[in-house]
């Protein structure tokens, strides 16, 4: 006999920094399986299954995105459970908003836009409460010339060398909408340093370590090691330039996911 089934999109966020990512794995602390603990808990052992919109690596935070819930019995007041799932996950996870969705709905495919933020300082060391937010670079750095830099990611290009060890049959080519350096007013705390950026890209989706891959590049030629076009070459899929800088995790937040309507 086949379960009923009922489907919810719930809105999440949760700091990354204690976490081996979103994706459950064995004997690491990781969201997914936090999250999973709890809806076994507060459901009572009801058969269910979490869906993410996407996953996040080691270390790296998000202010918002969604997961689907579909579980075998109703839910039917969407507050109260929404309050009830928050008390019991941990305090660096929070689900912000519950609504009803039906089978028709694919978190994944209807992930329309995704919004990332990579925050940084560079000059004295932070304090150590920043640690988990923004990535402090030693050396001064050339904003304009990062600024310069960034917005040549907007457009399709073919990111292979901002790729992850790309397979053959991985697909390289998209398109970026937006891409730019800005003076960060959006993240503050009186422990950040008084003056931060972040590095703003906005897309329909993003390859494993590919934003990291290109502040990496950005952070170069902010430094002088490489120039504007060593990017350009990096962005002409056709040398397969391998990368090697990978900015740290922490620093990238997913800022927001929007979905289809």
């Amino acid at each position: 006999m086949q379960r009923q089934q009922y489907f919810y999109i719930i809105g999440l966020q949760y700091l990354g920094f204690r976490f081996h990512g979103w994706q459950k794995q064995p004997e690491v602390k990781t969201v997914e399986k936090m999250v999973e603990r709890t809806f076994s808990y507060i459901l009572e052992r009801a058969y269910f299954k979490v869906i993410a919109s996407g996953r996040t690596d080691a270390k790296v935070s998000v202010n918002q995105t969604y997961i689907e819930l579909i579980v075998e019995k109703e839910i039917d007041d969407l507050a109260a459970f929404l309050m009830l799932f928050n008390q019991n996950l941990p305090q660096d996870i929070r689900a912000l908003s519950i609504e009803p969705t039906t089978k028709d709905f694919n978190i994944i495919k209807h992930a329309k836009r995704k919004e990332y933020h990579y925050v940084f300082s560079f000059g004295e060391k932070n304090h150590p409460f920043a640690a988990p937010f923004i990535h402090n670079a030693p050396h001064d750095l050339s904003i304009e010339l990062m600024q310069e830099a960034a917005q040549l990611f907007t457009g399709k290009h073919d990111f292979w060398s901002f790729c992850y060890k790309p397979k053959a049959e991985t697909q390289t080519v998209f398109e970026i909408q937006e891409a730019e350096i800005i003076e960060n007013t959006i993240y503050q705390a009186n422990f950040f340093p008084r003056k931060s950026y972040l590095f703003r890209v906005e897309g329909k989706g993003f390859k494993r370590q590919q934003i990291r891959l290109m502040m990496g590049m950005l952070l170069d030629i902010g430094e002088h090691q490489k120039t504007i076009e060593d990017l350009k070459n990096a962005l002409d899929g056709t040398q397969r330039i391998k990368l090697e800088r990978i900015a740290p995790p922490s620093g990238l937040i997913l800022h927001r996911v929007e979905l289809k309507s």
